[in-house]
């Protein structure tokens, strides 16, 4: 398998080091002036001021040339006519490289204040990247390391490092990142070896999700590769291997996009499955049991929260794999589980009528659905449903611990407020999405949002399951890519318009869930295989076209791995 850097990083399990091909629009976007286009050794420790480390560029005879990209999950091969210089992650803060064919390797550190190069023993350097908040030790393996690094006042004016052929027309290297002091490695693993070894690695943990049909297979290979990548190393406020939601610029862990890929690998990997699900557990606030909106090695957000939808992942992990299940997880996730859902009762209904509120769009995770335009704070239909899973899970647990009071009381609360939901919210044709106090409309919103609920399967009663799967089915949101966000024929649709349009991955699986837990096993799979042959075409993006099916915004984005690896595996069965 290859893949373009321009969308898919190079990188590996437990790395915060990537390479990717910047492209002039993506550094344009980002207003940045000072770089050019090409290929870039980044960072993705959080709190830089900048991800772009090291602009990579081959030369030959100390001119830079062109080179053409050749990526695959355990080997980067940068190839310029008959010389090429290859790169392999053997660890995961060390990036191995090899030049054959006479050309050599450049890199030219990102300017900026405090940045400096320092030679040290052995020919070795050490570079303190200020403004990516990282250093690294470069190390000559073979042939010749050259730094132009010229001091003034409080900084180098600029850190050139070239990596020279020998009278071979080879060259050995390696580039370590490091926190504090560099202990430089052992590099005595042949390079060959290290790329077999690596290529191991990636093969193992693929081989590890369920399998799909053939005509899957090789998108099913990219999506792993993607989610294999995307986990870090434990570090900072990253209590466990963690998989981030992307290695270009989403690279952050958000406490529902861990769901999702949890899910994906409850099956084949249940230890990796349960550090997914427990990580955002593990930072949860220690006073009011609020789960952090997003976060990273070095930041930590809580201004928002997401929806709470571990209940519902939860019991969907139980039930793909038992052991998941064992005492001893179930005790560990009880008590933060029941925080987190009685958040929502205490901090989250300000009229008081028992249904709680998002603040915010970001707070549902469709941080600019139409159905918020009405103004905040809104009672979204989705997060009551959520609330009840969530409690019958609890119930659930709490009766396997052998705590029968604690069962009965969370049974009697989602009982109570599925009651609530449907007298307070269900309209006889519709669930209404009102904004809490005077229980106003968006009046123009045609979202996929209220309905959500369906993921309560029978615990609706039949006629509001009939009428809204019928809705559903006639109601223009269903496209051929999957459901769309908001209706292609509403006033309000975008099709790049985030939540205002484009098809999404955890809100299809949701749906596709809903549906089938309301017995609806054709228009699931319907919409499974839909959502299976967009993205096997256009790749793991963020988001889609909901009418084109065109990958949108981050095209290398694990959510999306983890539902297609779901569906497609779902499709099989």
């Amino acid at each position: 398998m290859t893949f373009d850097l321009r969308i898919v990083p190079f990188s590996r399990f437990g790395s915060y080091m990537a390479v990717s091909h910047l492209d002039a629009d993506r550094i344009a976007r980002r207003g940045t002036k000072d770089m050019a286009a090409g290929l870039y050794l980044r960072t993705l420790h959080g709190e830089a001021r900048s991800p772009d480390v090291f602009h990579m560029e081959l030369t030959r005879d100390g001119r830079p040339v062109a080179f053409r990209e050749e990526a695959s999950p355990s080997v980067l091969r940068l190839v310029a006519g008959r010389g090429a210089v290859e790169m392999c992650l053997p660890q995961p803060g060390v990036l191995r490289i090899r030049g054959l064919g006479g050309v050599g390797l450049r890199l030219t550190l990102r300017p900026g204040v405090f940045v400096n190069a320092v030679p040290v023993a052995g020919g070795r350097w050490q570079v303190n990247a200020f403004i990516n908040r990282q250093q690294y030790g470069l190390m000559p393996l073979a042939g010749e390391l050259k730094v132009d690094a010229p001091w003034t006042v409080a900084r180098c004016e600029r850190v050139v490092a070239d990596w020279l052929p020998g009278d071979d027309g080879t060259f050995e290297g390696a580039i370590e990142e490091f926190e504090s002091a560099w202990t430089p490695g052992e590099h005595g693993e042949p390079f060959d070896e290290a790329v077999r070894r690596v290529d191991a690695e990636f093969a193992a943990f693929h081989d590890a999700y369920p399998p799909v049909a053939a005509e899957y297979r090789q998108a099913a290979e990219l999506a792993a590769y993607i989610n294999w990548m995307c986990v870090v190393e434990p570090a900072g406020h990253l209590t466990r291997p963690t998989m981030l939601m992307s290695k270009n610029w989403m690279a952050n862990v958000w406490s529902w996009d861990h769901c999702f890929n949890a899910m994906a690998l409850a099956e084949g990997s249940p230890h990796l499955a349960w550090d997914q699900m427990m990580v955002l557990f593990d930072a949860q606030h220690p006073v009011t049991g609020a789960l952090p909106d997003a976060m990273n090695d070095r930041s930590m957000l809580w201004a928002f929260v997401k929806p709470p939808v571990h209940g519902w992942a939860l019991r969907w992990m139980f039930s793909r794999n038992a052991r998941l299940a064992d005492t001893r997880r179930l005790k560990e996730v009880f008590a933060p589980l029941a925080r987190w859902t009685e958040w929502w009762f205490t901090w989250r209904d300000s009229d008081g009528d028992g249904l709680p509120e998002y603040h915010h769009g970001n707070d549902s995770g469709w941080d600019n659905g139409t159905v918020f335009d009405a103004g905040l704070p809104v009672e979204g239909p989705d997060l009551a449903a959520y609330l009840i899973l969530q409690m019958d899970v609890l119930a659930d647990m709490a009766a396997r611990l052998g705590r029968s009071d604690a069962a009965d009381a969370w049974k009697r609360q989602a009982d109570v407020l599925l009651g609530l939901l449907i007298d307070h919210s269900w309209r006889g044709d519709r669930f209404a999405v009102p904004r809490s106090g005077d229980h106003a409309e968006a009046a123009d919103s045609h979202s996929l949002l209220p309905y959500l609920p369906l993921v309560l399967g029978r615990r609706l009663p039949e006629p509001i399951r009939r009428t809204m799967i019928e809705s559903l089915a006639a109601g223009g949101l269903l496209t051929d890519h999957g459901p769309a966000t908001e209706a292609p024929d509403s006033p309000l649709y975008e099709p790049d318009g985030y939540w205002r349009g484009p098809i999404w991955a955890p809100t299809t699986l949701l749906i596709v869930d809903g549906l089938l837990a309301c017995g609806e096993a054709d228009l699931a799979r319907r919409l499974a295989k839909g959502f299976c042959d967009m993205a096997a075409e256009h790749g793991m993006a963020e988001n889609y076209d909901a009418l084109t099916g065109q990958g949108l915004r981050d095209r290398a984005y694990t959510w999306t791995a983890s539902v297609f690896l779901i569906l497609a595996a779902w499709l099989k069965t």
